[in-house]
């Protein structure tokens, strides 16, 4: 609980099997471990999330993600594919989560160093909804999302704009009239917008495989700090994945 104040945090990590670009990317191997493994492990290294449940759709497709979790002893929740606000709202429901940390699953890279850092910046005072990824000058592929599963209630209430519900946060931060936001940058050398290592196409699994490769056998819990100065020093590793195309909302 953070802070003894009784608010339960839980992370959500939207996972499938399907996706268009890369299929099965969330079961990719890095360093001997399934991505979403990692992702997992990863945050559960958070001083305050009090647990990581993975939510995944009811497609036979994603019985391969439910083994996973069985396997390392993950929660899970399985919903609707299309509507992914609906699942991960009914994944925070079942959960009994007062506060949500929402997290995809194309982040194999996720440093629980900057969830806390957007969990701290979100109960510093009454916002409804914290992250990285408002103003990012963070790397892609560190995003963090954090907002009350009430909010999330009400906007699933209120907009049946499909695009909402795919985009699971989309409404609230296109909202800053009705929701307050705040925004957490990245500071000194974390700043580095032009970095992209979300996992989305065979470029992107090649760069994050090379980053694991180099970092994890010494240090498993090693940060996006590790990550920024390897790059420093093997500049070319973005070469890899420049000329990638990427997705807008």
């Amino acid at each position: 609980m953070f802070n003894d104040n009784g608010k339960k945090i839980i992370a959500t990590i939207e996972a499938r099997m399907t996706s268009s670009r890369l299929p099965g990317k969330v079961l990719m191997d890095l360093c001997g471990k399934p991505a979403l493994q990692h992702i997992v492990e990863r945050l559960k290294r958070s001083s305050y999330i009090d647990d990581v449940v993975v939510a995944t759709t009811v497609n036979a497709t994603d019985n391969p993600v439910v083994e996973l979790c069985n396997s390392i002893g993950c929660s899970y929740f399985r919903g609707s594919e299309e509507d992914v606000l609906l699942r991960v709202l009914l994944a925070a429901k079942n959960a009994e989560a007062d506060v949500l940390v929402e997290i995809t699953g194309d982040c194999p890279l996720v440093d629980w160093r900057i969830v806390d850092e957007a969990i701290e910046l979100f109960f510093s005072d009454s916002y409804d909804y914290a992250s990285n990824a408002l103003e990012s000058n963070y790397p892609s592929g560190f995003e963090v999302q954090v907002f009350p599963v009430t909010v999330l209630n009400e906007v699933n209430s209120i907009s049946n704009d499909p695009l909402d519900h795919e985009h699971v946060s989309l409404y609230i931060y296109r909202h800053p009239e009705k929701y307050r936001l705040a925004c957490l940058k990245a500071e000194g050398k974390l700043c580095r917008p032009e970095v992209e290592v979300t996992l989305d196409t065979m470029e992107d699994y090649q760069i994050i495989s090379r980053i694991f490769n180099s970092l994890y056998p010494k240090n498993q819990d090693f940060g996006l700090f590790d990550v920024i100065e390897l790059l420093e020093k093997r500049p070319e590793l973005l070469d890899i994945n420049k000329n990638v195309k990427r997705k807008t909302v």
